[in-house]
């Protein structure tokens, strides 16, 4: 077998930087994808096989352009990382200008990433898509979140179903808390938060087995997909609870 090849993308920060640095140290050749061009020409000067590729992803014929000219072809694994975090904090003041933004990125953009990446896949090659633990149970303040990981989700099972027969592999990925830029912003307790070198040694490690559901920390997912299956009307009942002592 020659070089492995993985394209990441949201890979000038937290968990998609942690998993090009990995991927690289384990001899991957790696195309990274982000808006930041320093961050990402800092990764390629920690590893030469890391290839920085800086595109609008909210924009196709900026990734199709981007792609053509690194040639990004025959590549194993695709990594759809790139998403945005924001709350509807006065929900009846709803701010749906928040909400298209959200949208747009984490759901929007992850189908302009699939036409144009998916043909760039080598036959037998797999394609994960970053979604969250956000999606098993509906939280406070979570409205555009929770429902754009919700909504990669049910693409992720989707996609998985119609191009099998294409011998494409798909996964969806549904980490808990990771300690990230991101998540450094919450104003919120973060029970059984981990590291991004935790997340991306399970990411790796279930994507190697070609699993298609990824789910981190076990115990953290496991407590929420169980409360899933608690009545709506209890479930919602904790969740405003809460809610409520996040907030004393």
């Amino acid at each position: 077998m020659g070089e492995q090849r993985v394209l990441i993308t949201g890979a000038s920060s937290g968990i998609g930087e942690q998993l090009a640095l990995d991927y690289a140290a384990n001899g991957w050749q790696v195309i990274a994808c982000g808006r930041n061009l320093e961050a990402l020409g800092a990764l390629h000067q920690q590893h030469d096989n890391i290839k920085p590729l800086s595109f609008d992803i909210n924009s196709l014929g900026s990734i199709k352009q981007a792609l053509a000219d690194v040639a990004a072809k025959d590549l194993d694994l695709v990594i759809l990382n790139a998403g945005v975090c924001e709350y509807i904090d006065t929900p009846m003041q709803f701010d749906s200008a928040l909400f298209e933004r959200v949208i747009q990125t984490n759901v929007i953009a992850v189908g302009y990433c699939l036409e144009a990446m998916l043909p760039c896949i080598r036959t037998g090659g797999r394609i994960a898509l970053m979604s969250s633990s956000a999606s098993f149970l509906s939280l406070p303040r979570a409205e555009a979140y929770g429902a754009s990981k919700a909504a990669v989700s049910y693409l992720a099972h989707t996609l998985a179903i119609d191009i099998a027969p294409k011998q494409l592999g798909v996964s969806v990925i549904h980490p808990g808390f990771v300690k990230t830029p991101l998540t450094d912003k919450n104003d919120f307790p973060m029970p059984m938060r981990i590291s991004v070198e935790q997340a991306s040694a399970a990411i790796r490690t279930d994507l190697a087995k070609g699993k298609t559901e990824i789910n981190f920390p076990g115990r953290f997912t496991w407590i929420l997909k169980t409360m899933a299956l608690l009545p709506t009307s209890l479930w919602r009942w904790m969740a405003r609870k809460g809610l409520a002592g996040s907030n004393q």
